[in-house]
């Protein structure tokens, strides 16, 4: 038995192992699932290389190999599911996402090994060429295998990019925890996207390339048994959905296949060892000319300068970063989070955690995390006079304090509220001094490496805990701002519906005066009892009209004629004795309409042109049709609108000119007009008039 052999058996035994502990460490989680089916087709695969390479006939060569490609049509979609799921906490959205890419992941390559399909193979039946040195039998690719190994190359692209994804998108001990699987996976995957390349650029398979594959088995079976050992708790990230946005995998994939795929193909498509000698010649003469460019040297040393000869930090960079991924959250529990995650990436710390000082001052709340959740941060939330201690302790302190080896009693509380994985480095604590205050702590544990933290750390990390403060303050004056806003708005909402309450009860009132006075008279009580319906009515009226602002407004639409909808809500309109009414109401194309909702519409504006008039106004209203749109028409010859009222106050609530009015009439018919997918236009002019023009989507015909 050759050595090519055992190492394919020994990479089989390595799979089938790591995949049934992994079941037995995790057996309730999906992607444990896959990653046991992935691993157990790998294994397969192996098993049927080590048939296919230990045999001198190259009938049962080719057997096996007709076996091992169909085993690994199977594999794509296996680990695309695998790389879709692990470690994410919103696998359900990605499965939906990328659900056409599975099921080609899945269709395709066994379509090209179905012999029904594809009845001359991927690989011809009896071997091009032996490999007399190795005693292995080389096999050349039908049309059909370079496409098969071609999906399968960019499949195995694909759960590299998903998977460096994952681990960019983790943070803390979360990565931690899924770094060797990560790796494991990653070393597998770029050694099979390498024998496929090569695979596709000679159009042969080389049963040495196949051990290569079998030895990454074993490496990479390796680092995912640490891994699952390490934790078997599920973690759970969300990384973004552009997962072929900003991915190195997709990169370095990209060059590596373009230079491969052009120059090794153009080389070996030259045949003539002279024209071969010479067009590597060119390329040298390339390469040194660009080596010796003044241009390209200045951008190496810039590029070796910024990269290789730098402080610890950049100053520059970091501070950007940090700006920018605070300055914009205006909510305390975002700006925690984002800063536990940034300050995590600057100082390589896999445990940070910000406490915050309750609004009473006696204790210490979680915020965020990143090695915590918040139902453990809550767990670990201390007594009062843990607090307290904390408290005296971190106010006369600005600087950044290494609290690990401190024995005092406020040292002690905050070792209990900082857990770390593990036993070496320190850990320190960075108090937020905001207006003279301590508005919280900001805790680091877990330092990857167990470095100490450096003089330049803690000058850094001052400065950082500083920019949080201001941003923990300008979040909290946000919110204060916020609410202000809302009371005001409440203030000025309670103004006019305390104002026209007040009228209202002021009638009551005079009513109830005079009703022991003229109780005996029957045309008084008629009168009072109509008095205080109509009251009653306007009350009703007045509450629906503010409950428009608290509640999504909901329509229900019918085809409906436009000049129809507005006749009927004008039938029982009274108008005003000497304001002339114009009706025009031309029939219009059918029209989406609420016939309830819209009739409001109609209302308002009626009733707003009727306010605006004098006794020997004018309101004209029309019907028609014009282009695509049924159009309604008021318009009236009042008194007009200013240009700024127009463009500042017209549509938004409790904006009037009306002394009586609430400013509710025009938003409400604004909303009404727009959930019909309509748009409203208005033109006026002092002691000119006012024109209303809505313009409402044409029902369009199905052909």
């Amino acid at each position: 038995m050759s050595s090519t052999v055992i190492i394919a058996y020994a990479g089989a035994v390595c799979a089938g192992v790591v995949a049934l502990l992994a079941l037995l460490r995790n057996w309730r989680s999906l992607s444990f699932w896959f990653f046991a089916a992935g691993m157990a087709l790998l294994a397969a695969e192996s098993i049927l290389q080590g048939l296919a390479t230990d045999t001198v006939l190259p009938s049962e060569a080719a057997h096996w190999q007709h076996w091992r490609l169909l085993v690994l049509s199977l594999i794509p979609s296996v680990w695309l599911l695998f790389s879709l799921s692990y470690a994410r906490g919103s696998y359900r959205e990605f499965f939906r996402q990328w659900r056409y890419m599975l099921i080609a992941a899945l269709v395709l390559p066994v379509a090209l090994v179905c012999p029904v399909i594809v009845p001359r193979g991927l690989i011809f039946s009896a071997p091009s060429a032996i490999d007399r040195d190795r005693l292995a039998w080389v096999f050349q690719l039908q049309p059909a295998g370079f496409a098969f190994y071609a999906l399968v190359m960019v499949s195995a692209v694909m759960v590299m990019m998903n998977l460096e994804r994952t681990v960019r998108a983790a943070m803390g001990t979360m990565r931690w925890r899924i770094k060797f699987m990560i790796l494991g996976l990653m070393v597998l995957f770029v050694v099979r996207a390498y024998s496929c390349s090569q695979v596709l650029l000679w159009r042969s398979m080389d049963p040495s390339l196949a051990t290569v594959d079998c030895g990454a088995l074993i490496m990479g079976s390796l680092l995912t048994l640490r891994s699952i050992f390490r934790d078997a708790s599920e973690v759970a990230v969300f990384p973004p959905k552009d997962i072929l946005e900003n991915s190195l995998t997709a990169l370095v994939a990209g060059i590596y296949l373009i230079s491969v795929g052009i120059l090794a193909r153009l080389a070996a498509s030259i045949r003539s060892a002279q024209a071969k000698t010479f067009f590597l010649l060119i390329v040298l003469v390339a390469v040194t000319v660009v080596a010796l460019s003044e241009r390209m040297r200045m951008h190496v040393r810039r590029f070796l300068s910024r990269y290789f000869q730098r402080p610890l930090y950049d100053y520059r960079t970091v501070w950007r970063s940090l700006s920018e991924g605070i300055v914009s959250r205006v909510k305390q529990a975002d700006l925690c989070q984002a800063a536990v995650t940034l300050i995590s990436e600057i100082f390589q710390v896999l445990s940070t955690t910000i406490w915050l000082v309750d609004e009473k001052r006696e204790n210490l709340i979680f915020a965020a995390s990143t090695s915590l959740s918040a139902s453990a941060g809550a767990a670990l939330e201390p007594q009062e006079a843990e607090a307290k201690a904390v408290f005296q302790a971190l106010q006369a302190h600005r600087d950044p304090i290494d609290f690990e080896t401190v024995n005092d009693d406020w040292a002690v509380g905050l070792r209990r509220l900082t857990p770390t994985q593990f036993r070496v480095g320190s850990r320190v604590c960075v108090p937020l001094m905001g207006g003279g205050q301590l508005l919280g702590v900001i805790t680091l544990a877990d330092r990857v490496g167990g470095i100490f933290f450096s003089l330049q750390d803690f000058d850094l990390l001052r400065c950082v805990g500083d920019q949080v403060a201001a941003g923990l303050l300008n979040a909290h004056l946000s919110q204060k701002l916020l609410q202000a806003k809302e009371m005001e708005a409440f203030q000025t909402m309670s103004a006019f519906f305390i104002h026209d309450l007040k009228n209202t009860a002021s009638t009551l009132n005079l009513m109830l005066q005079n009703l022991p006075i003229h109780f005996d008279n029957p045309d008084f009580r008629q009168d009072a009892l109509r008095g205080m319906a109509k009251t009653c009515e306007h009350i009703n009226h007045l509450i629906s009209r503010l409950s428009l602002l608290r509640h999504d407004l909901q329509i229900k639409p019918a085809a409906l004629d436009l000049g129809e909808v507005v006749a009927g809500a004008l039938s029982n309109w009274d108008a005003i004795a000497g304001v002339t009414l114009v009706k025009d109401l031309r029939p219009c194309p059918a029209t989406l309409l609420d016939r309830e909702q819209f009739s409001k519409v109609v209302t308002n504006l009626v009733l707003n042109a009727s306010e605006a008039v004098s006794k020997s106004g004018e309101i004209r209203i029309e019907t028609s049709q014009s282009r695509d749109w049924s159009v309604l028409l008021v318009s009236d010859n009042g008194c007009g609108m200013t240009p700024e009222f127009l463009s500042r106050a017209l549509f938004r609530p409790f904006q009037t000119t009306k002394k009586k009015g609430l400013g509710i009439g025009m938003f409400q018919s604004k909303m009404i007009i727009e959930a019909h997918g309509g748009r409203i236009e208005v033109e006026s002019e002092l002691r000119k008039g006012t024109t209303f023009r809505v313009l409402l989507p044409i029902q369009k015909q199905s052909k």
